[in-house]
């Protein structure tokens, strides 16, 4: 199995797979809970399936109230509404019209996020991802620092990061077009969902950057694509069976784990099936491109 020879099918199943998450990020940008826009949340459940009235009057009341409405979802018995923040005494003159109407009704939930703590937390998971992607390069380098010639340290952590962007990158994207189409929001699990997915990431390319630094030393006179096309192919059987079991157990949380972590199994799942391939198909395929790039230059 020549992979590293097809690395241009692999760079272009990549793209294609990002192309459509990148456009809908710039068209509709991310579906963002109150956690980061700042607001009101909350989750009425009634005894039976919401119908067209619960929904009508939910946004009729509060819109009475001058409160603005943002979106009210369904699901089943359960309706989840954001707003403009609303104070206490907002929220309890709403609830008792609700129950007037709706005797079976119950606010299951309800929360209040001024905009400073949502902007707060906005650049706070920014940070956490930058600072994450920086940490894997520093530890990458120092830890392949004595990888035999022709290779560099510096490539491997780089080359790590290029694939955990592409990684980052496809989730994101993901979850843009189901915030469109299906008003999934970002809420702060799926940004434990996102650093947990760099680590898989990062974890599952070092398996594969370790064995091209054995093979290198012990195979010098074999060419750089050849001994990191081996090196994949002596790994990718333990890559796909780990990446394989985690995902079987994401299925059974999916299926069984309940609506509240639905979206962040969800986000995993992609993650770690994106992961699995860019630690194959994308980042060793980079670490030859950069080496015969440099080879061109160094000949001119």
């Amino acid at each position: 199995m020549d992979i590293i020879g097809r690395r241009k099918l692999y760079f272009l199943i990549s793209l294609l797979v990002m192309i459509p998450g990148l456009i809908s990020l710039l068209i509709w940008g991310l579906n963002l809970s109150v956690e980061f826009t700042g607001g009101s949340r909350m989750a009425i459940s009634f005894s039976k399936d919401a119908g067209e009235d619960e929904p009508q009057f939910i946004r009729k009341e509060l819109e009475n109230d001058k409160i603005k409405v943002l979106s009210v979802e369904q699901s089943g018995k359960l309706a989840i509404v954001r707003t403009s923040p609303i104070d206490e005494k907002q929220n309890a003159k709403f609830t008792k019209e609700l129950l007037a109407q709706f005797k079976d009704a119950k606010v299951e939930e309800f929360s209040t996020i001024g905009p400073t703590i949502g902007k707060e937390t906005t650049i706070n998971a920014i940070k956490a991802v930058v600072v994450a992607s920086l940490l894997v390069v520093v530890y990458i380098s120092l830890v392949f620092r004595k990888v035999p010639k022709p290779a560099s340290s510096i490539r491997f952590g780089v080359s790590t990061v290029i694939a955990l962007v592409h990684d980052v990158l496809v989730v994101v994207g993901v979850f843009s077009i189901l915030g469109h189409f299906l008003s999934v929001e970002i809420d702060s699990l799926f940004v434990t969902a996102l650093l947990t997915i760099i680590g898989f990431s990062v974890h599952d390319t070092i398996v594969v950057f370790d064995r091209i630094r054995e093979n290198l030393g012990r195979n010098v006179n074999e060419s750089f694509s050849h001994v990191v096309n081996d090196s994949i192919l002596q790994t990718i059987g333990r890559s796909l069976n780990t990446s394989i079991t985690v995902l079987l157990v994401l299925f059974a949380l999916l299926l069984f784990g309940g609506e509240s972590i639905r979206w962040f199994v969800v986000a995993l799942i992609v993650g770690i099936a994106s992961g699995t391939y860019s630690s194959i198909f994308n980042a060793s395929p980079i670490l030859v491109v950069w080496h015969e790039w440099s080879l061109k230059r160094d000949k001119k």
